[in-house]
């Protein structure tokens, strides 16, 4: 049993952060800026705050579980898989480091990438900075824990280090999803008793109010930006409750479902398009080659999964047995991928238009 309203709300981000990484690269690669460059602005506040409030909606199953078997599916899983694909980008992108650096700059990247999480990868590193911070601070008042990390990303911390600094803009929303975890499925409960005219005019009403507050610059004052982060992410559920009610957004489904696969590969995809399409056809402009990549970088990872899943490959999004403080079940077949932060979706206070995948 999956819970597609979680799906969808997972689809809708990964669209929109392959959406942003296209869009900037092509951008920064032609020198000139598209229309499509202000829709990625205005869905920043709520972007990447969705991804981690969802990634901690699970945990409250998990989190008391021995250490053993939190370290294996919390922190061992997603070193395996960034350590991984951080090889992979390296390789991908040393030719050119090579060739600016010469072989130091790239030894000196690859070292640097084991504290300083390398290019799209950052989002990987921190989930099991934020699982074990959460399992850590368990024993203290969860107001208490949600108040300094609401502190924290009103401070507007910049270090210039990703660990410090999306630490304390991103955390306040994975310890939310955490820790307001049937609240968010009672909204989800609550939004699916609309109908579907009621349900689309709210998101309407919100899309209003949010351009409102983003051409006013108030999504980025003290306050305004955490505020406006929590209530994106109560409309990215709405308008993953009201997918829920439509077969068209069958792929939007399956992205989320399979995001981390798209998270991780979406670079090489995205990467090679930009490339081609910049040399072979630049007078398209910045926004139809940013559709191009956009489109590559979604399709491209979910081809080269399936391609790879029964095959010696697989261990590129399945992580090996060798790679594993437990072992696995053995009833569990090969269909049963990783997901998203690597949470088991049965959850069993919510199952609004869930089905047997």
């Amino acid at each position: 049993m999956r819970i597609d309203w979680v799906d969808y709300a997972k689809g809708i981000c990964i669209v929109l952060v392959v959406l942003m990484h296209s869009t900037l690269g092509v951008e920064k690669a032609m020198g000139e800026t598209g229309v499509i460059n202000g829709f990625i602005h205005w869905a920043q506040p709520f972007r990447m705050p969705d991804f981690f409030l969802i990634s901690g909606l699970f945990l409250a199953r998990r989190i008391d579980t021995p250490w053993r078997d939190y370290l294996d599916k919390k922190v061992i899983h997603f070193l395996y898989f960034y350590l991984l694909w951080m090889t992979l980008q390296l390789l991908f992108k040393g030719p050119g480091i090579h060739a600016e650096r010469g072989l130091e700059g790239v030894v000196h990247e690859y070292a640097l990438a084991f504290i300083e999480p390398f290019g799209t990868l950052w989002f990987i590193y921190l989930l099991p900075v934020f699982f074990i911070t959460t399992r850590l601070l368990r024993p203290l008042p969860p107001v208490l824990v949600f108040a300094g990390a609401a502190l924290l990303e009103m401070s507007h911390i910049h270090t210039g280090w990703i660990v410090i600094d999306e630490f304390a803009s991103r955390f306040v929303y994975f310890f939310a999803g955490y820790w307001l975890s049937a609240h968010a499925f009672r909204l989800a409960a609550a939004l699916d008793t609309l109908s579907t005219p009621a349900l689309a005019s709210a998101l309407l009403i919100w899309a209003w109010a949010h351009t409102h507050a983003y051409l006013h610059g108030f999504v980025t004052g003290p306050g305004f930006g955490i505020a406006a982060g929590f209530i994106g992410v109560g409309a990215v559920i709405a308008a993953g409750v009201l997918l829920t009610r439509f077969r068209a957004g069958e792929v939007v489904r399956y992205l989320g479902e399979n995001s981390i696969v798209v998270y991780l590969s979406f670079f090489l995809f995205m990467a090679t398009t930009r490339t081609l399409a910049l040399k072979l056809a630049p007078q398209l402009g910045p926004d139809l080659i940013s559709l191009a990549t956009t489109l590559a970088g979604l399709a491209g990872p979910v081809l080269l999964f399936w391609m790879t899943r029964n095959t010696f490959l697989r261990v590129l999004f399945r992580r090996p047995e060798w790679a594993r403080l437990a072992s696995r079940p053995k009833l569990e077949t090969s269909a049963k991928v990783w997901h998203s932060a690597g949470h088991d979706q049965q959850f069993e206070a919510s199952s609004i238009r869930s089905q047997g995948r």
